[in-house]
């Protein structure tokens, strides 16, 4: 007979088990218990899987190391879009820069400003973001940005005069494992899916009364009016220093 064991890869040897219990009922209850395995494979010392060894399964089942997770962070799923203007894949501090064209989307209003919730033409945006805030400002074209371009204060509530957006309640979730595609959908849908409730610091974004705006916008074919932007004294290059 011919030794072949130099052929054999790397062998494991069992150490532990796991056994998953669940009640008859509809919301079905799961409780796990825990064996050790002896030298002849046989599980042994029963016991429900404590917070620990939940731990350690949850290390074994990760595919990804956190260091990898961290190299995804804003990297692009294939060709870059023409609408992203600089990325920084920094895992810690990173940020993206993007604009968007004008479009109609679906808005929301607290009932205080007794505007309709509904879909609404807002203007072409330019968005700068981390994982932990937004900034927006208005364009007044669909024209991709420039270092030189205009920016207009965002004509919405909710906004600082220096673009910064209050998130509220919302429950921004940025994680390292987010592609940059997905980084923005999360931050336009955050935005666009919050209410907005209040005019910050009572600066007033447009030129115009913002609530009459908004009521004359709503639920109709009507363009987002240009002349109601408001420039907010900077360009682009401001942004990216």
């Amino acid at each position: 007979m011919k030794d072949i064991t130099q052929d054999f890869g790397t062998l494991y040897h069992p150490t532990t088990a796991l056994v998953f219990y669940q009640t008859n009922e509809r919301n079905k209850d799961t409780y796990v218990e825990y064996f050790d395995m002896d030298k002849n494979g046989n599980p042994i010392n029963a016991h429900p899987l404590s917070e620990n060894e939940a731990n350690i399964l949850a290390k074994s089942l990760t595919t990804k190391t956190q260091k990898e997770k961290n190299q995804d962070f804003l990297k692009p799923n294939g060709i870059l879009s023409t609408r992203i203007l600089q990325i920084n894949p920094n895992a810690e501090n990173g940020s993206a820069i993007w604009y968007t064209k004008s479009m109609k989307r679906q808005l929301y209003f607290t009932e205080n400003l007794e505007i309709p919730n509904g879909m609404a033409e807002v203007p072409a945006m330019l968005w700068l973001a981390n994982k932990r805030s937004l900034k927006i400002f208005a364009l007044s074209s669909n024209r991709r940005p420039t270092e030189k371009t205009e920016l207009f204060y965002a004509p919405f509530f909710n906004v600082y005069e220096n673009g910064n957006v209050c998130m509220g309640t919302v429950d921004v979730n940025i994680q390292n494992s987010n592609s940059i595609e997905e980084f923005i959908k999360k931050w336009e849908d955050y935005f666009f899916n919050s209410y907005f409730s209040h005019l910050m610091n009572e600066n007033n974004p447009i030129n115009g009364n913002c609530v009459s705006l908004w009521k004359s916008l709503i639920n109709n074919d009507k363009p987002f009016p240009k002349e109601a932007l408001k420039n907010a004294n900077a360009t682009l290059i401001n942004l990216l220093k």
